[in-house]
């Protein structure tokens, strides 16, 4: 076991009882904090995957084929892609709290507005318009993380964070297939309430934000003045040599375009299966859509256990680059066995496999850019890695819709998926070691 770092609290009572003011500031903060950004993050996940069980329904009645439908799952990630950028900077310059809630009220009207989709033109324009909406508010969480944690507790935290975008789908798959059920009601079809109902709450989540969030320890009054020192010493304490404070360093860094890099090979897996999902497990048999949702939470729930794991053993053994590459490495095991899988059940094992290793390669992988940029570096490097890896989102689905469309097989498209995670788990071993990973 690694040795605890100077950021880290000095003790525990036999009974779990805190001694000291940075374990008293850590467990307040996490229990202040996490659980209000992780119930947003499962609103911004839901709103962004809830059209891969829309399709169910949607893509039959407008008249939408695969790689149509495949093509305006992916435009989302082009906004996304195009503000990311200039959202992150402007979040370090007003704060947290009022642009994460100008975000989440934004991205909950866009995706209610999903529900007045009416043909292929209309479905690109509204992904598109979610994604530039909802830019800028992960690699905006995963900052504000790194002004409330030292390094030494980050990747655990941003693995409980992140867990939201699994446990999303555990709670979403079943959810959406339950809205679908509503068809006709109010004169509405089930996927026009599914986008209604589940944008609504973005909308509330992103008033609450206002009286929630602080924006930095300093000004939180519920925390004591020991504890902000404690906090606000830890963070200083923090080797800062060879890391990145300006604008530009944040952009031309080369460890930050390899991480892009690997991240993007990431996302590509992780969406081309999660938007294809339901589909998928529809083509197991004669199935209706509640089955189908929870039949796919399964994978969902095996990434949410997976990324917990993970993000404490890369804490505990100070190790971020293994922790990154051997989940990458299982998950394209599990992409190759599920497209080679003829059995329901061994298919959906192989593909909780390949949820488990994608998910649970992200709290590592999350805690490395701060380990080479600081200040505006940090606030640019961390949206590029974002806006670049999530191009991934536009990749996986795109290429998802064109196989199936063309070969009514996602086997080829899985395998091709697996290589580039093959890839990614690679990359990860080659980034340079020039600071300590902790």
């Amino acid at each position: 076991m690694a040795p605890r770092s100077q950021g880290q609290p000095e003790s525990v009572g036999a009974q779990g009882q805190i001694q000291t003011p940075g374990g008293a500031a850590l467990a307040r903060i996490r229990r202040r904090l996490l659980p209000f950004i992780f119930l947003l993050y499962i609103a911004a996940y839901l709103d962004r995957i809830n059209a891969g069980f829309a399709a169910l329904q949607m893509n039959r009645e407008l008249g939408l084929g695969d790689a149509a439908f495949g093509l305006g799952a992916g435009l989302f990630f082009v906004g996304y892609f195009l503000f990311e950028i200039p959202s992150n900077l402007i979040l370090q310059r007003v704060g947290a709290r009022r642009w994460i809630a100008r975000i989440m009220i934004s991205w909950g009207a866009a995706a209610a507005a999903m529900a007045a989709v009416r043909g292929p033109l209309s479905f690109y324009a509204l992904r598109f318009l979610l994604g530039a909406a909802e830019a800028g508010f992960f690699p905006g969480i995963i900052l504000y993380l790194t002004y409330w944690f030292p390094a030494s507790q980050r990747a655990h935290a941003i693995a409980l964070f992140m867990t939201a975008s699994a446990l999303a789908g555990v709670i979403g798959a079943p959810l959406s297939g339950a809205l679908l059920m509503t068809d006709g009601a109010w004169g509405l079809a089930g996927w026009q309430w599914l986008f209604i109902l589940e944008g609504l709450p973005s909308i509330i989540l992103g008033v609450a934000v206002l009286f929630v969030l602080t924006d930095y320890p300093r000004g939180a009054r519920w925390l004591t003045e020991t504890e902000k020192q404690w906090l606000e010493e830890s963070l200083a304490r923090e080797d800062d040599s060879g890391r990145e404070h300006g604008l530009l360093g944040g952009i031309v860094n080369r460890r930050i375009w390899m991480l892009a890099l690997l991240y993007f090979a990431v996302v590509t897996g992780l969406y081309g299966v999660t938007m294809w999902l339901p589909r998928i497990v529809k083509d197991f048999g004669r199935l209706g859509n509640l089955q189908v949702g929870f039949i796919s939470a399964i994978p969902f729930l095996s990434a949410a256990i997976a990324m917990v794991i993970v993000g404490k053993s890369s804490d505990r053994m100070g190790e971020r680059r293994r922790h990154i590459a051997l989940p990458a490495f299982c998950a394209a095991a599990g992409l190759i066995l599920s497209a080679r899988a003829s059995n329901p059940v061994f298919a959906i094992a192989a593909l909780s496999l390949a949820a488990a290793g994608i998910w649970g390669a992200m709290g590592p992988f999350w805690s490395m850019p701060s380990e080479y940029l600081d200040g505006s570096a940090a606030a640019a490097g961390i949206a590029l890695i974002n806006s670049v890896g999530n191009l991934g989102g536009f990749a996986g689905p795109y290429a998802m819709g064109l196989v199936m469309q063309r070969y009514h097989s996602f086997g080829l498209a899985l395998a091709a998926m697996a290589l580039l995670l093959f890839g990614a788990g690679c990359l990860a071993l080659a980034i340079p070691r020039e600071r300590s990973a902790i």
